[in-house]
């Protein structure tokens, strides 16, 4: 009979996401994530099997808590164009405030392996589509309260509304203030 585990998996993931959102994956290393999480190596693999596995579950917990909060949010109740720029702000007042400046995860993670490792693309590509599709319903909604124009293809603006969030939260792990990422936001907005 083996010994019971020591330590909790789902925490352990919990502060693996942290590790790997951090440094990203190619640069995070066993010895980082043995420290992160306060288990022996052997613990590592027995329970996870390897790294790439651990990240996987990572990216799954980013996924589960973090990206689904932008979604919730553009499905509260108000003027779509309030909800918006709200849900916008929000993203950058979080990037802003963390003091690593990691960004987004799941951003982090398309620009480091889409193309070479086939599951992280992907588990970006359905967030993203997760992400554009709640895009695409807002704007479906804003036209039908007519606060969006209805010549407008919703599926073509929750593209670029995606876009745009992605391009922020990489701007917003280098800028020094909230001036341009602001810009970038009202001129998104005002433009629906």
């Amino acid at each position: 009979m083996g010994r019971p585990k020591q330590f909790d998996p789902d925490a352990a993931v919990e502060r693996a996401m942290d590790v790997f959102w951090r440094k990203g994956y190619a640069a995070t290393t066993p010895q980082d994530l043995v420290d992160a999480l306060g288990i022996g190596k052997g613990s590592l693999y027995n329970t996870f099997g390897s790294k790439h596995a651990l990240f996987e579950r990572a990216l799954c917990r980013y996924r589960d808590s973090q990206a689904v909060a932008l979604t919730e949010m553009l499905e509260e109740s108000g003027p779509v164009k309030e909800r918006l720029r709200a849900a916008l702000w929000l993203l950058v007042e979080m990037d802003l405030a963390d003091p690593d400046r990691r960004g987004c995860m799941a951003v982090n993670t398309a620009a480091e392996l889409a193309g070479t490792d086939e599951m992280a693309t992907e588990l970006v590509r359905r967030m993203f589509d997760r992400t554009e599709e709640a895009f695409s319903a807002l704007v479906e909604k804003g036209q039908r309260a007519g606060e969006i124009a209805s010549g407008r293809d919703a599926r073509a603006v929750g593209s670029l509304l995606l876009t745009t969030v992605v391009g922020l939260r990489l701007m917003a792990r280098v800028a020094e203030g909230p001036e341009r990422l602001s810009r970038v936001i009202d001129a998104t907005v005002d433009s629906l």
